[in-house]
Parts: structure tokens; C-alpha cells; sequence
């Protein structure tokens, strides 16, 4: 009797371990043997427990990543690079990095602004989403709104 219960509660057990469920609004990447497998959309799915694991869950909705920039002539940007994933395939090997990657774009290009003294902050909001953008889009990323303020 003991051997029952004990075998019923590890198929139930391993019955519970090989559903995922993945919310609205995201995409999990499945991992075999640590290589990646696929991509699961919303939804239940079926998994192989200890076999395959979840990599990353990658929110498709928008994204926010605010940074400050100090200028050599005691100026300082501040700003908030809203962003979002478009293409989780391609998204999904530098998803670890996105945030490095925007914020590493976003400095580098504000430091080219610095000669501009005059320019408009929204044309350096749209100068700056284009910079990045350029960098962006081939790994599946795209900025959809830089807002800047001068402190």
C-alpha cells in the first residue's frame, strides 16, 4: 500500500514538473541539455523534466532603462530609453546583456553630442533612438522613445 502512495506521488510529482505554462505578454526559450530547443509562446507546454529547463523569459511588452550622462562642460543628461523586444529569436542570445548594450549605445552616443551645444533635446532624443536603433535591430530589439532632460 506504502509503495503505491509513494509511486503515485512521483508521477504526480513528475507529471507537474513536465507542464510549463508561459503568461501573456511573454516567450520562455527551452533549453535541451543546455542547447537551445525552441521558443515557447503563451500558453501550456509540455517540457522533459530534467532534460529541458527555461533559459530566458523575455517580456514583450515595453521596457524602461533610465541613465545619466556627465559632459565634459559640467552639463548632465539624464534620461529614460523606453525599448521592447520584437524578435525573441534573435533576442534571446543577448537578452542577458540588453540592458549593458542600451545603456553602453545611449553614453556613447550622448558623448558625441557634446559639441552640440545648441541642439534641441528632442532632436538629441531622436539622434540618439536612431543610434541605437542602428545597433539594436539586428538582435531582434527595437527603442521606441527617448526622453532627455538637461540637469
Amino acid at each position: 500500500m506504502i509503495a503505491l502512495t509513494t509511486a503515485a506521488l512521483l508521477a504526480l510529482a513528475g507529471f507537474a514538473g513536465a507542464v510549463r505554462r508561459v503568461p501573456p505578454g511573454q516567450v520562455h526559450s527551452l533549453y535541451r541539455l543546455g542547447k537551445p530547443r525552441r521558443l515557447l509562446q503563451s500558453g501550456t507546454h509540455w517540457v522533459l523534466p530534467g532534460l529541458d529547463r527555461i533559459g530566458h523569459r523575455i517580456d514583450l511588452a515595453g521596457q524602461t532603462l533610465r541613465f545619466e550622462q556627465a559632459q565634459a562642460d559640467q552639463r548632465e543628461w539624464r534620461g529614460t530609453v523606453y525599448w521592447q523586444v520584437l524578435e525573441p529569436e534573435r533576442a534571446d542570445a543577448v537578452i542577458e546583456q540588453a540592458v549593458q548594450l542600451i545603456r553602453h549605445g545611449a553614453l556613447e552616443a550622448l558623448r558625441g553630442e557634446a559639441d552640440d551645444a545648441g541642439a534641441d533635446r528632442r532632436a538629441i532624443g531622436t539622434r540618439l533612438k536612431q543610434a541605437l536603433n542602428g545597433s539594436l535591430r539586428e538582435r531582434g530589439m527595437m527603442v521606441t522613445r527617448v526622453d532627455l532632460e538637461l540637469a
